[in-house]
């Protein structure tokens, strides 16, 4: 089994979500940061290239807007941050659209992305899906990413319900889903984390619904 060429890759840990109301709810930012942040020193030990993507909306928005405060990295991914480390600022969903990355990525023969940060349900998932025509591998750890409670005209998600969706959406197709623990422990074996596909996950999915549906 070919050993992945790992890089991670650090997605809007920005004091805009930290509080407010774009406030990560699920599992808390009081949660997550310290597996962002254990993520981080793992890649360190291990040689991995590590890219920080900050958002911008411009300097009249109301959000990211590199003018204000909330604009800026949480302290405790600042305080490790390191000269190499690649910084990279967007202002689509997808990390890749109309940045440095890819050609970063390419440069350092990088054939796997590691996903941390922020929000799943826009930045993480947008990413995720812009990588498969790259031919980027994705990993998402699912205890140092986060989601919001949305509510809109098509109707109501909380957090909980949001993020461990589209946990289980990434593990069936676009990405190998794991706890930042996990991805450690096969950094240090220099393997894969395992993944599932579409047809596997759709099976399951109709033997879990029968199931329920028989209690």
């Amino acid at each position: 089994m070919t050993s992945p060429r790992r890089a991670l890759v650090l997605v809007d840990v920005q004091l805009q979500y930290f509080s407010g109301p774009l406030e990560i709810h699920h599992p808390p930012h009081a949660d997550s940061l310290p597996r962002i942040t254990a993520t981080i020193d793992a890649a360190e030990a291990a040689g991995i290239p590590i890219a920080v993507v900050q958002h911008s909306s411009g300097d009249q928005a109301p959000v990211f807007n590199p003018t204000m405060p909330e604009f800026a990295l949480h302290p405790d991914v600042e305080a490790r941050r390191r000269p190499e480390w690649k910084a990279i600022t967007k202002r689509f969903s997808s990390v890749f659209a109309e940045t440095q990355l890819l050609a970063w990525l390419r440069a350092a023969d990088v054939d796997t992305v590691t996903f941390v940060g922020y929000m799943t349900n826009n930045c993480i998932i947008a990413s995720a899906v812009a990588a498969e025509e790259l031919g980027i591998d994705v990993e998402v750890l699912s205890d140092a990413t986060g989601a919001i409670n949305l509510a809109n005209s098509a109707g109501f998600a909380s957090a909980k319900t949001v993020h461990s969706t589209l946990m289980a959406l990434l593990q069936s197709n676009l990405a190998a889903v794991a706890a930042s623990g996990d991805w450690a422990a096969a950094v240090e074996a220099g393997q894969p984390l395992p993944k599932d596909n579409l047809p596997t996950s759709a099976v399951a999915g109709v033997a879990r619904s029968a199931r329920q549906a028989g209690q």
